[in-house]
């Protein structure tokens, strides 16, 4: 698994476990976007991979669809 070259952020509390949970279950960025895209979720890979890194806040929509591609009830994005 590629590690994140730069620390996280602190604008969010998901984008870490979102960033992990993705490459465990082997979803590259661009099919991870591209689902949410096609879900309702108007998101471009600029401002993803800076809500993975936490680096922005993450809209409840984002939250919301991310639980739901990677399977996982919602709070499950908030564990640390």
């Amino acid at each position: 698994m590629k590690l994140r070259k730069k620390e996280y952020g602190d604008r969010n509390m998901v984008g870490k476990t979102i960033e992990r949970l993705r490459k465990e279950k082997g979803i590259k960025q661009k099919d991870f976007i591209s689902r949410m895209q096609t879900m309702g979720c108007d998101i471009n890979p600029t401002s993803f991979s800076k809500l993975e890194g936490q680096v922005r806040a993450a809209t409840d929509r984002e939250i919301y669809f991310a639980a739901r591609i990677l399977g996982v009830k919602v709070d499950e994005l908030f564990e640390i």
